[in-house]
């Protein structure tokens, strides 16, 4: 009788760490390691007409390793995590024909789960509550609906990025629609993706983060962020847009702020944002956390 070896097993890593801690070096190393490419999963870098804010891979990394969903959507076009959630496991099955092994890379703890365990379904939200919340965001601003949001679904509130309008409209929807919070449509068993799936969440000592966070938005300054803000003014409407470092000056640019001012705020929202990034990594059971600044010493393949 002819013997069949087993196939082997598909994996896919997940490396994950907040923004600024190394994950674009990191990750070539470790997929050129795993001979792999790389599936980013970054809300932001997915759009062309964003590059210094976002920290874009350069093009010697993107020719360094293949790379996918890197500067593929204009902002212009609505982009959903349930669209990447369809496109990105499509391709990592198509992609594992030829490799056992396959790195998804991004700090964007909404477009990991997407891949990782699906979205869920949550229930339909009418089109007459979801305008008057859009004329709360205007007449009230922000501070109004995070608070509201606060005492509905206090457990979402803890890790949802606040400081952005179409998560916060977007859970407070689904609360009033449902009367239930948010986070319960989020406690569902995740999908069977037939591949095994490995988090490793990228980290460094919380003073190391914040210094590299500080050096990295007055890099992104030198490089031309500001007129690159110019550039996207016409787009700041856009849910892309309403992103750290844009936003603040957009400020700026509205004479609401000075540079100095507008820069110091990026920095400090960077910092907050990357806190809520580990919040959200820490969910993940089993992920192993690995220090930086020792390479690819402590992962094996």
């Amino acid at each position: 009788m002819l013997f069949t070896a087993p196939a082997a097993p598909k994996t896919l890593i997940v490396l994950a760490g907040p923004t600024g801690v190394g994950k674009t070096e990191f990750s070539l190393a470790l997929a050129q390691k795993a001979g792999s490419p790389i599936i980013s999963c970054d809300s932001r870098q997915i759009y062309r007409e964003l590059c210094i804010g976002v920290a874009r891979p350069t093009p010697e990394q993107l020719r360094a390793v293949p790379h996918h969903f890197i500067a593929c959507r204009s902002v212009q076009h609505h982009y959903s995590v349930g669209q990447y959630e369809q496109e990105a496991v499509a391709l990592i099955n198509e992609l594992f024909a030829q490799h056992t092994t396959l790195l998804l890379v991004g700090g964007s703890g909404l477009y990991i789960d997407a891949v990782c365990f699906g979205i869920d379904s949550t229930p339909a939200v009418d089109e007459e509550l979801r305008e008057s919340l859009a004329l709360r965001l205007r007449r009230e601003g922000l501070d109004s609906l995070r608070r509201e949001l606060r005492i509905l679904d206090p457990s979402y509130y803890s890790m949802v990025d606040l400081k952005n309008p179409a998560r916060v409209v977007r859970a407070l929807e689904v609360c009033l629609s449902a009367g239930r919070p948010f986070s319960e449509f989020r406690r569902h068993s995740p999908k069977n993706r037939g591949f095994n799936i490995r988090f490793v969440v990228l980290n460094r000592s919380r003073a190391t983060l914040y210094e590299r966070i500080n050096a990295r938005v007055d890099q992104m300054m030198a490089q031309g962020l500001l007129d690159e803000a110019r550039q996207a003014l016409p787009y700041r409407h856009l849910s892309a847009l309403k992103t750290v470092g844009y936003r603040e000056l957009f400020r700026h640019l509205d004479g609401e702020l000075s540079l100095d001012e507008a820069v110091e705020l990026i920095k400090r929202n960077t910092r907050r944002y990357a806190k809520r990034q580990l919040t959200w990594f820490a969910r993940y059971e089993g992920a192993e956390w690995v220090d930086a600044e020792r390479g690819l010493t402590n992962v094996t393949l």
